[in-house]
């Protein structure tokens, strides 16, 4: 199956808040789940400070099947507006340091092995 993962770490403005800031990520991931804009997620949190220099205590994984359902999602999440700027402003809002990046699974199911 072909994935594509829209990966994030972020510190948190206020450590005490972790379970707070988890929750806040489940309800606005669900909310793209419900749409069927993204296909699953998970919230790791770094063990024992181990990670590069640079990459935040939390890692989210984002899961969809395509770039457009992805693409989807972000212009959703442009409007500002309504549930989803509510959402996202209880999750952004706790948030520092934030970093991204974007993978796909490998081999990639055209591939043509030489």
């Amino acid at each position: 199956m072909k994935m594509n993962v829209y990966a994030i770490w972020v510190d948190l403005v206020d450590s005490s808040q972790d379970l707070e800031f988890f929750h806040a990520v489940q309800q606005f991931m669900n909310h793209f789940q419900e749409r069927g804009l993204v296909d699953g997620f998970t919230i790791e949190r770094r063990k024992f400070g181990f990670s590069p220099d640079g990459l935040g205590e939390f890692h989210i994984r984002i899961h969809t099947n395509t770039l457009d359902a992805l693409d989807q999602a972000f212009n959703l999440a442009s409007t500002r507006t309504g549930e989803t700027e509510i959402l996202h402003k209880d999750v952004f809002s706790r948030v520092k340091n934030f970093k991204s990046a974007l993978y796909r699974t490998f081999p990639d199911p055209g591939r043509i092995n030489r």
